[in-house]
C-alpha cells in the first residue's frame, strides 16, 4: 500500500477567479457611486475658487483704484498692467485663473449680472459661456 504524502496547498484557478471577480464588483461600485461626486465637488472647488479671485479682485481695486478692464481681465492680478499704480499681484500663477474643468475663469467689467461692479465667472461643465450651468459671483448671492 502506498501512502501518499501530497498537501493539498494552494488555491485552484476558480477560486483565485472568485475572488477576482468580487472585487472587480466592488471596485465597480465605488466608481459608480463616486462618479457624481466627482463633478460636485468640481462645482465646490469652482465656487471656492470664484471668492477667492473675488477677494483678490477687491484688494486690487484697494490699492489700484480701479479694478481691471474686461480687456485686461484677471490676468491683472498676475501681471501689473499698464499704467496701473500701486499694483500688486494678487494670484501666484496663472493656473490658478483655470476653473475645474480646465477652462480659463471670464471676468467682465462691469459685469451683466453685477452691473455696479464685475462678473467673474467659470462656464461650468459644459464649458460654454453665457449658458445655464455657469457658475459665477452672481450665484451666492441668488440662488
Amino acid at each position: 500500500m502506498k501512502i501518499s504524502h501530497r498537501k493539498n496547498s494552494g488555491f485552484t484557478l476558480l477560486e483565485i477567479m472568485l475572488v477576482v471577480c468580487i472585487i472587480g464588483l466592488l471596485i465597480g461600485m465605488g466608481v459608480k457611486m463616486m462618479g457624481g461626486r466627482i463633478e460636485e465637488a468640481k462645482i465646490v472647488r469652482a465656487q471656492g475658487d470664484l471668492e477667492r479671485l473675488k477677494t483678490g479682485l477687491l484688494m486690487y481695486n484697494s490699492t489700484a483704484r480701479v479694478y481691471p478692464s474686461t480687456e485686461q481681465g484677471l490676468k491683472a492680478l498676475l501681471t501689473k498692467p499698464e499704467g496701473v499704480n500701486n499694483w500688486r499681484p494678487q494670484v501666484e500663477s496663472a493656473g490658478e485663473l483655470l476653473d475645474p474643468w480646465g477652462k480659463e475663469y471670464f471676468y467682465v467689467m462691469p459685469g451683466t449680472h453685477n452691473p455696479k461692479s464685475f462678473d467673474v465667472f467659470s462656464s461650468g461643465p459644459d464649458m460654454l459661456p453665457n449658458t445655464a450651468d455657469d457658475i459665477g459671483n452672481w450665484d451666492s448671492a441668488g440662488k
